[in-house]
């Protein structure tokens, strides 16, 4: 398992399109993909999961990874989310 802590980078925060974009990217590994936010933890793969959390910038979030690919899972999904998810 793979647990990493990022935070929102980009000005309007994990708001729709960003949040498609994390669940389609976390939908072509086989790993488990979870989202910890507050003490709260969403299925990082359902984008009603990553949409409820409405992460405004500066916010820290938990990324766990379980699975044969988490490595590279990780890998992706910690890059976008530190480039701000392509968002300014």
């Amino acid at each position: 398992m793979i647990v990493k802590e990022v935070i929102v980078k980009n000005k309007a925060g994990l708001h729709t399109r960003p949040a498609a974009a994390v669940v389609k990217l976390a939908s072509r590994f086989k790993a488990d993909f979870f989202i910890e936010m507050r003490g709260s933890e969403i299925n990082a793969k359902s984008i009603i999961g990553v949409m409820s959390l409405a992460a405004p910038k500066g916010t820290r979030l938990l990324l766990k990874l379980d699975g044969e690919d988490e490595e590279e899972a990780a890998r992706q999904l910690i890059e976008f989310f530190e480039q701000g998810f392509g968002e300014q």
